[in-house]
């Protein structure tokens, strides 16, 4: 590795270190790191507990343990200048260990974390948010025989990577990382490169991987609630072009529980949702600004006699204090999983969202050019 020193135009060699040179240590040190930048192993990931001993009749630790962005557990296992020889076996069983863990029990185990190590707050709120989930009874968490391995070490033997890229032909989506410290004077500098798989060929070889366990399977990759998310929308959207509802002429449909269009203002959508147990019509403020997505929010709560009149009934407002977008609209129980009842839910929607957008039509722009006045004068 080398530094560009711009000035000279010339690179300058980083000194290769090893851990125990430096007196870095695995616990103290690189597990540290990873748990406070878990996203230096090149995705989102969401610590839920570190140093987990939660296995019955074994006194046995796993390092980090991880959730991914489709609510997958993850087992994050470390080594420093080891070989790293012992490192898939343990990954191999502590995920065998955590394949039993249920959402309730994910929950539990992440609260424990963030009561020990981040001052509280709220597991399954901090969850939610992170899957970008309305609410926790929507997530499949730690599914079936999903659970992934990362293993980290400063170098592998060749029976470790061999089995790395087994694992990874039989549907185990397994890792390794390289973790190497260089030093340039006084600054230490850390390295960390995937090395199984290859960056480049992860897509397809996951992809194989998924391919022929389709094959196996006559469901293949989609869930049921994803086939019946889908049915659903086909026949809504297909409703509100007959309705007239020009905004969605544009719009798919799709497996997920929601749906959203352009409301005109950036960062503020229509947002059609279909619950298992209600159907919702909102407006969600997601600008990547917290403070646009509030001042929006309040600006338009002050109109809320406006709008509700024009709407015609109260609508639900959450400001959402403690997370970045804010939302309100209206919802209906229905059980969404019945098809008999899919014609009642389905005018439902039609009606809410041309009366939601009648009613927010002029307090958006009149809110819109407030925003850009304020921006103006900031």
């Amino acid at each position: 590795m080398f530094q560009i020193d711009r000035k000279q135009n010339r690179i300058l060699r980083l000194e290769e270190k090893r851990f125990g040179d430096l007196k870095l240590q695995e616990r103290k040190h690189l597990q540290e790191w990873l748990a406070n930048m878990p996203t230096a192993l090149g995705e989102e990931l969401l610590i839920i507990q570190k140093e987990f001993d939660g296995f019955n009749e074994t006194r046995e630790r796993l390092d980090l343990l991880a959730l991914d962005k489709e609510g997958q557990l993850v087992i994050i296992e470390n080594k420093l200048d080891d070989t790293g020889r012992d490192v898939v076996w343990q990954a191999v069983k502590y995920a065998a260990y955590v394949s039993t863990l249920n959402k309730a029990q994910i929950v539990d185990i992440f609260q424990a974390y963030l009561d020990r190590y981040c001052g509280g707050g709220n597991a399954v709120e901090r969850i939610c948010e992170f899957l970008d989930a309305d609410d926790l009874e929507e997530l499949v968490l730690n599914s079936g025989q999903s659970q992934r391995l990362m293993m980290i070490a400063a170098k592998f033997r060749k029976e470790v990577t061999a089995t790395a890229l087994w694992l990874l032909g039989h549907g185990i989506r397994a890792q390794c990382f390289r973790v190497t410290p260089y030093a340039y004077g006084e600054e230490l500098f850390l390295d960390i490169q995937q090395i199984i798989p290859v960056p480049e060929a992860e897509t397809f070889m996951i992809g194989m991987s998924a391919k022929e366990s389709e094959e196996k399977s006559a469901q293949g990759a989609l869930k049921k609630r994803h086939s019946i998310r889908q049915e659903y929308w086909e026949q809504a959207l297909e409703a509100m072009r007959q309705a007239g509802q020009t905004r969605y002429l544009n719009v798919s449909p799709s497996h997920d529980h929601w749906i959203n269009c352009g409301s005109g203002l950036a960062g503020c959508n229509y947002t059609l949702i279909f619950g298992k147990g209600e159907a919702r019509v909102e407006m969600s403020i997601q600008r990547p600004s917290t403070e646009e997505n509030k001042w929006l929010f309040d600006a338009l709560h002050a109109r809320k006699f406006e709008i509700e009149e024009a709407f015609g009934d109260a609508l639900d407002w959450k400001r959402l204090d403690a997370r970045k977008s804010s939302r309100f609209g209206t919802s209906k129980d229905f059980d969404g999983y019945n098809k008999e009842n899919w014609p009642a839910m389905i005018a439902w929607m039609v009606d809410n969202m041309a009366r939601f957008e009648a009613a927010l039509r002029g307090p958006l722009q009149i809110v819109g050019q407030g925003l850009k006045q304020r921006d103006g004068n900031a």
